[in-house]
């Protein structure tokens, strides 16, 4: 399963979101299930940043989403991804 969160952030304050989306792509790897993830910036609109991970199963993530560190440094982050779907199977994983 592949989650992915899309977020945009004005350039003044990339630096500090830089911090942010590695703090929580680092609360999210210590959760049982969690197989990848990565963080980036848009090479076209410096303004965008994505989180994408990579989980074991749907349940992983969603276990995942209610640990207590997870709720401290990732849901707030989460909280100001653009709205739009950002659950996938992966295709791989069939």
């Amino acid at each position: 399963m592949l989650a992915i969160a899309r977020f945009s952030v004005p350039l003044a304050q990339s630096s500090d979101f830089e911090a942010q989306i590695e703090a929580a792509r680092l609360a999210l790897a210590d959760c049982a299930g969690y197989l990848d993830g990565e963080s980036g910036q848009n090479l076209d609109d410096p303004t965008l940043w994505v989180l994408m991970t990579k989980w074991a199963n749907v349940g992983s993530y969603r276990r995942a989403l209610s640990s207590m560190r997870v709720k401290m440094e990732t849901i707030p982050l989460l909280a100001q991804a653009i709205d739009e779907p950002g659950a996938y199977e992966n295709s791989q994983s069939q």
